[in-house]
């Protein structure tokens, strides 16, 4: 049986902007109908979708139900789920907009005690005049939250556009600057492992750690994203979030408190202490490359330029990049020296995102064929943490070692269904809690640091590396990690 609501939990509309589009349907109302059956929704909460499909609630609730529920299995409570569903047709910019907002008007009167939350799963483009059409309305409250889904513009200046409209509309408080990433659960245990055991704080520096990969590898490629995919590109649209807030929470101090600024505070300091790279040594400490057609699995797959059902290719799509990797430092006390590895990719062996903290070599070796130490926290998939160790192997005679693995699986250890990672956002959204989302000071700290990477990428004048698909990508990425007689951990591409 389905969990009924706590009592505890405030009543809210959640209005999802952009709520029939492809985010809203594969994450967000999957996510929410699971926070709906473990009791996480107050009684009287209600998702209205704005679009401009022109659908009314019961043909919104049908193709809800027809998209959505198959996913879901036995799919408990559905009914009273798909209940709370409403759909009002807006279309921003369009002569019919004020119709669309008479409508959620007339929708929400009445529960201006509530909470309103405006899920923005749309372009960045549309963030501020969404916010300013809200405030017109005259639908901004003083319970209103507003989500901000990423890519939150695509320099600095244009981060700070976004920022200075959606601000003049909302305080800085009820703004949610979501990144997917830090929902999940190895994310959360990452800062628990850091700072609920007392082990691990006397080696986490540069005495002990020699370096810190993070990777993000996809298989799928960009059919039919082309056009969006040449105005992005890997490092905008996933070292620059994703892979930052996972260097961030690795790096960061120890907050005084797990309180929802003092963490955040701690993540800003990180990205502040970022070694800058600019000029020739872009050349130096970062990598781009481009799929090509190759083989991935049993299947050929088209390189980026030939990728169906996508716009025509232009002097852009020669340019961008599907392959990112950077050799970033942190330029302070407990990390100076120590290099992060930052790398992703489309088209690559296999879909794993992880952290991999390796350790130095042991001070004195007193047996033969020992190997370093390292911590895996594998994101995706088969969330877990994995810590290597030497042992010997069973047997009189020679001593000889084996490394084995003193392993974590969320799946086999916990009986509970590990939640995906925008339940855990979409909670804390509707408690009001912005520990997890980004504040305004963090996006423009990483843009910053990003700004001349892209410069010296887009005044080269050069071509990304080509890798083709199904490999490790370019062989540049390499050798970032050969120039100091290291290597990428590649055991899930094995």
């Amino acid at each position: 049986m389905p969990v009924q609501p706590s009592a505890d939990r405030r009543a809210a509309d959640l209005i999802i902007f952009g709520g029939t589009g492809d985010l809203s349907m594969r994450k967000l109302l999957p996510a929410l109908y699971h926070c709906d059956r473990d009791g996480r929704l107050a009684e009287d909460t209600r998702i209205i979708a704005m679009s401009r499909g022109g659908l009314d609630d019961a043909d919104f609730r049908g193709k809800v139900d027809a998209e959505v529920r198959p996913a879901l299995g036995a799919a408990e409570g559905w009914d009273r789920f798909v209940n709370r569903l409403h759909h009002v047709s807006v279309d921003v910019g369009g002569p019919a907009e004020p119709a669309g907002w008479d409508a959620l008007t007339s929708l929400l009167a009445g529960r201006e005690d509530h909470d309103r939350v405006f899920y923005l799963a749309s372009p960045p483009m549309t963030f501020g005049p969404f916010c300013h059409s809200a405030y017109e309305a005259g639908l901004v409250t003083p319970q209103s939250r507003v989500v901000l889904e990423k890519p939150l513009g695509r320099d600095l200046a244009s981060a700070q556009a976004i920022n200075d409209e959606v601000g003049a509309i909302f305080d800085e408080s009820q703004i949610f600057r979501i990144d997917h990433y830090l929902g999940k659960e190895t994310v959360q245990n990452l800062l628990v492992l850091r700072f609920a055991n007392v082990f691990l704080e006397p080696i986490w520096n540069s005495l002990w750690i020699d370096h810190v990969q993070i990777t993000a590898a996809e298989t799928v490629g960009t059919p039919g994203r082309r056009g969006y995919y040449d105005h992005a590109g890997a490092l905008r649209d996933m070292v620059q979030n994703h892979l930052l807030q996972l260097l961030c929470l690795v790096a960061m101090e120890p907050p005084s408190k797990n309180d929802r600024e003092a963490v955040r505070d701690e993540k800003v300091k990180v990205l502040e202490s970022l070694r800058p790279i600019v000029g020739s040594e872009v050349d130096r400490f970062t990598v781009r490359g481009q799929y090509t057609s190759g083989r991935l699995g049993d299947e050929t797959v088209p390189g980026y330029l030939d990728e169906p059902d996508s716009t025509r290719p232009t002097a852009a799509s020669h340019r961008v990049e599907t392959f990112a990797a950077v050799r970033a430092e942190v330029k302070n006390w407990r990390w100076a020296g120590v290099p992060f590895y930052l790398r992703t990719g489309k088209r690559l062996p296999a879909r794993q995102s992880e952290i991999v903290v390796q350790f130095k070599d042991v001070p004195h070796a007193i047996f033969a064929g020992a190997t370093p130490n390292r911590l895996v926290l594998r994101l995706q998939p088969d969330e877990g943490i994995h810590l290597r160790l030497m042992a010997k192997e069973p047997g009189a005679g020679e001593v000889t070692l084996r490394p084995v693995p003193l392993s974590l699986s969320f799946a086999d250890t916990f009986t509970t269904r590990v939640p995906d990672a925008y339940e855990r956002l979409l909670t804390d959204v509707l408690a009001g809690n912005p520990t997890l989302f980004m504040r305004r000071d963090e996006v423009e700290a990483a843009w910053r640091w990003i700004d001349p990477i892209i410069a010296h990428w887009e005044g080269s004048g050069m071509s990304p590396e080509p890798y083709p698909a199904g490999t490790a990508g370019p062989a540049g990425a390499h050798e970032l990690l050969a120039r100091s007689d290291r290597t990428w951990h590649e055991e899930a591409f094995e």
